[in-house]
């Protein structure tokens, strides 16, 4: 049994290296040029290349790279063209007319006949978007249209090139969730052939074509050679050879292969080496100068403490969060700044808004003031709420990488009179009791899907479960100013509705925004053209290696 084990292994092992020569002579031989590849590390591992399933940062990373979608997202979150080249809106803004390039083409793939990709038709994303909502995929990415499309023909393909999409009622952000990655277009035929084993056969029209995944090991997409889409000089699309992407779970092992050159980038910096790099300040430390590029950018996602608000349940009816004052005094009582400076070298900005976070096209938080550093403030508050120093300390639960600044909440609350317990537990089960209303006061965070001050402000509507309502937080007057947002076409009108909401959350204090991140990445030299992005996609369409 033991030798049968490790002759599977041998053989294994075996295959992937013959896998890994074969890449390599393939990148190095045509014309004696060195081909260009792109390499990044994923600690958190793929589990899967069905964009059915893109649910985190590291699937849809992989995805982006091997499908397309109807519309997409420029580098300033504006939404432009893709397989869509354009499109018309009715006037009561429930049908949306796409009409579809001609020159699309899916990857080769035995499914198709004589193993050459086909030309994608409008027939193909009805299959897909459908398939996103068929409950036999189990999609995780279903919710997407829950409530909001058509419920006898949501999907139509006119003709090859003309699709149509039809919603129950008006919905400005479709557009964003039309270009999130569980809408990528898929072949009726690739799918159906492989069935589950989709997840590892991917075909799509995207820039890059899947060669070959040892999991655990190694993912290695190649170009694709007969991709759409030119730069603006009208040089063929994309630049790169491969993209190549390793697994090494540990993070001290990822930046040792990004120092000996061995990465092309890393997206954040652990805690364990982030002063080794950076400033307090968040600049590079002078020995790292002229040996890397670092890139930040504003990234849509806030960090944030949530507080249980359902008073039915037994746990608010027995916690001092439940009084908005103590809630208050929280928010009073941290010093964003200096946390910010000193545990996050300065890698994001305080969050002393809303809970929308900068960088969302026209949202301005200039005029959207939240709580600030405030000792006195809050000390006045918990003494009007009648909160005294001898009451049972309130749990706050948080997953490890966030335990150090979990204790300094805590630290900082101390100094104020408010007592507060760190309880350090997985993600998996922090997930499972915010889900289940069984955490009272907890660490949080929320990424945007797509570029709208909606996909933040529907985190408190109180008709939505948890998630996105993890709080479980009702108001009338907020879930009044949320349906009246989404039937508005007026664009400065729905700003300023979104803006009315984001103030009751402000006065409310159902959570303690702590701040609006930073996407960073430490770039090697060579690489030119790799932009940032607020929703810190991976976009390597443009970039080169010199």
């Amino acid at each position: 049994m033991n030798i049968q084990q490790n002759d599977k292994k041998y053989w294994t092992h075996y295959i992937f290296l013959i896998c890994i020569a074969s890449l390599f002579i393939h990148c190095t031989q045509a014309n004696h040029k060195a081909k260009k590849v792109f390499t990044y590390n994923e600690t958190s591992g793929i589990t899967t290349l069905d964009p059915a399933f893109a649910k985190n940062q590291s699937i849809m990373w992989a995805v982006h790279q091997l499908y397309n979608t109807l519309v997409e997202i420029d580098s300033n979150l504006q939404i432009i063209p893709s397989i869509a080249k354009s499109w018309q809106i009715s006037n009561d803004r429930k049908v949306y007319t796409f009409h579809l390039r001609t020159d699309v083409f899916f990857h080769d793939n035995i499914a198709f006949k004589n193993s050459k990709g086909r030309r994608l038709i409008a027939a193909d994303i009805v299959y897909s978007l459908q398939r996103i909502v068929d409950k036999q995929t189990a999609s995780s990415g279903a919710w997407i249209f829950n409530n909001r499309i058509d419920t006898i023909a949501p999907f139509v393909a006119l003709n090859d090139s003309t699709f149509q999409l039809k919603l129950l009622k008006p919905f400005h952000p479709i557009l964003g969730i039309l270009s999130m990655q569980y809408c990528s277009i898929v072949p009726k035929e690739v799918v159906e052939k492989f069935g589950k084993d989709f997840r590892n056969n991917p075909c799509g029209t995207g820039p890059f074509k899947f060669f070959m995944w040892q999991e655990g090991q190694a993912l290695v997409l190649h170009k694709n050679e007969h991709y759409w889409q030119k730069d603006v000089q009208g040089n063929q699309l994309p630049k790169l050879d491969a993209v190549k992407i390793t697994f090494f779970d540990n993070k001290a092992t990822e930046f040792l292969q990004f120092r000996q050159g061995k990465l092309s980038f890393i997206n954040d910096i652990d805690a364990s080496f982030k002063d080794e790099v950076l400033t307090k300040a968040g600049t590079l430390r002078q020995e790292w100068k002229n040996k890397l590029q670092l890139n930040k950018h504003a990234y849509l996602n806030t960090e944030y403490l949530g507080i249980l608000m359902d008073t039915t349940n037994t746990l608010v009816k027995n916690s001092p969060l439940k009084i908005k004052a103590i809630r208050q005094a929280i928010n009073y009582a941290i010093n964003k700044n200096q946390l910010m400076m000193y545990l996050r070298n300065s890698i994001g900005f305080a969050a002393e808004s809303g809970f929308v976070p900068y960088g969302l096209p026209n949202y301005h938080t200039s005029n959207l003031k939240g709580y600030q550093y405030n000792p006195t403030k809050a000390k006045q508050l918990l003494q009007q709420a009648g909160y005294h120093q001898q009451s049972v300390a309130i749990k706050l639960l948080t997953i490890p990488i966030y335990a150090d600044i979990a204790s300094f909440i805590a630290k900082q609350c101390e100094d104020v009179g408010l007592k507060i317990q760190v309880e350090v537990v997985q993600k998996s089960l922090l997930l499972e009791q915010t889900a289940k209303s069984t955490a009272a006061f907890f660490r949080g965070s929320w990424i945007a899907d797509y570029p709208d001050a909606e996909n933040y402000l529907a985190v408190f509507y109180s008709k939505n479960p948890a998630p996105p309502n993890y709080t479980r937080f009702k108001n009338l007057q907020y879930d009044k100013l949320y349906e009246q947002a989404l039937q508005e076409t007026n664009d400065s009108t729905r700003l300023a509705l979104y803006k009315a909401m984001d103030k009751i959350i402000i006065e409310e204090a159902p959570i303690v925004p702590i701040w609006y991140d930073m996407a960073i990445h430490l770039v090697n030299n060579q690489v030119k053209g790799l932009k940032p992005n607020a929703l810190n996609l991976l976009e390597l369409r443009n970039v080169d290696i010199q």
